[in-house]
């Protein structure tokens, strides 16, 4: 008897857990606009020593025509930035340049491409191009969860 009882709450129920599923797919997969605006010229200058690039952290919007100034200060260094296949090589004292535009959006790690020492493979950085969604999609699914689990919870 109990049986029955249980699988009539599961099916009037159901419908309900099939909408948050398409809510939490439609927070994981829809596309957040990004602010309207107009693609720009940035140039960024970039100086590297052993181990680090300062700055590290470069943040520009799709569309940007986008300048990297490599100035070693040290010794020799390069410059490769992952998904874009761009690579570069400077001199101490001497600037190596880069343009490109940055039409693909997401996170994209840049890295030396010369040994420099022992610390080598820790000399990275990272370019952003277009906005981080991870935060506020990672925010939604948590609030949509805990939705769900008063609903489920009520009384």
């Amino acid at each position: 008897m109990t049986q029955p009882t249980l699988q009539a709450r599961f099916s009037r129920h159901r419908w309900q857990w099939v909408i948050f599923g398409f809510i939490a797919l439609g927070i994981l997969f829809i596309p957040v606009p990004a602010g309207v605006s107009t693609p720009i010229e940035r140039t960024f200058r970039i100086e590297a020593r052993r181990f680090e690039y300062s700055p590290a952290i470069l943040k520009v919007n799709p569309g940007d025509l986008v300048t990297l100034e490599l100035v070693a200060t040290d010794v020799v260094h390069g410059l490769s930035v992952d998904g874009y296949r761009l690579e570069t090589t400077a001199d101490p004292g001497q600037v190596a340049r880069i343009t490109f535009v940055a039409n693909r959006e997401g996170i994209f790690r840049f890295h030396c491409t010369v040994t420099c020492g022992s610390l080598h493979p820790f000399m990275t950085g990272k370019l952003q191009v277009g906005g981080n969604t991870y935060l506020l999609r990672s925010i939604l699914l948590v609030g949509l969860a805990l939705t769900a689990a008063a609903w489920k919870f009520r009384k």
